[in-house]
């Protein structure tokens, strides 16, 4: 069986957790990232908000994407989409290993942790209140 790896990203910055997350689940293990609504986005919030805001907007009418999640464990899972080759087979499975959660399953109470949280001295947002606005 694959060796499974729960990130618990409370506190922690997005862009950190998604490449820990693809690195991971490329070299073949399962990954499990717990918490999304409490991951941050450093950055000033408004300019945070336009971006996300711009980018979902773009996807209206007659345009067939960029389709944008307003949901924060999806929008993480498309982050870390991003960095995968997710058009490729090795990209595509890879994608299939990670697993995202708004909070922390029963299943994934009792388990060890990994915790990529850092001392932040910039402005943050969290994911989860990006995902109520936009």
């Amino acid at each position: 069986m694959n060796e499974k790896i729960i990130i618990d990203a409370k506190d922690s910055i997005l862009g950190r957790v998604a490449t820990y997350a693809a690195k991971q689940a490329l070299l073949g293990k399962n990954v499990v990232v717990l918490n999304c609504n409490d991951i941050l986005i450093t950055g000033r919030r408004n300019l945070v908000l336009e971006h996300y805001s711009h980018m979902r907007s773009r996807g209206k009418g007659a345009q067939k994407g960029p389709i944008v999640p307003r949901v924060a464990e999806k929008l993480m899972k498309r982050t870390i989409r991003g960095m995968l080759a997710y058009t490729q087979r090795r990209g595509e499975a890879a994608l299939d290993r990670i697993m995202c959660y708004n909070k922390t399953p029963k299943e994934f109470e009792s388990a060890k942790k990994i915790s990529l949280v850092r001392e932040l001295k910039t402005r943050v947002t969290k994911l989860g209140e990006i995902a109520k606005i936009i």
